[in-house]
């Protein structure tokens, strides 16, 4: 597993916090009525670069991150193109679909409530 966590630089790091960051927003906004807990982060690098904080998820959305997370640490490809413009596309039938829908759910929240600046954040 410690091999998997050397392939994580500056940008995977990101994009995992991006990720997310994102998904967070999209459960809070859209699962109030659904129960949460905590995801669990058994590695100290990948709560770090999470940016030390617990998430506190759905189901579903604990299952998404999970995904995500996992395939961004196993990407092949150095360095990582976005996931919409790369060739191979590992994300499992279904998944692809919900990361769209969570980013572009939670990018127009951050605009519409006024965070620009998280949005800066995000992109550069």
């Amino acid at each position: 597993m410690s091999k998997i966590f050397d392939r994580l630089n500056d940008k995977k790091v990101r994009d995992l916090r991006v990720l997310a960051d994102f998904i967070s927003i999209f459960c809070r906004e859209n699962h109030r009525a659904e129960a949460k807990g905590p995801f669990p982060i058994k590695d100290d690098r990948l709560r770090q670069s999470l940016g030390g904080k617990d998430l506190v998820l759905c189901q579903d959305c604990r299952k998404l991150v999970e995904h995500g997370i996992a395939k961004l640490l196993l990407c092949p490809y150095d360095p990582k193109p976005m996931c919409k413009k790369c060739e191979t596309h590992c994300y499992a039938p279904g998944y692809r679909e919900r990361v769209r829908e969570v980013m572009r759910f939670s990018g127009l929240h951050l605009i519409k409530h006024g965070r620009l600046d998280l949005m800066a954040h995000y992109l550069f």
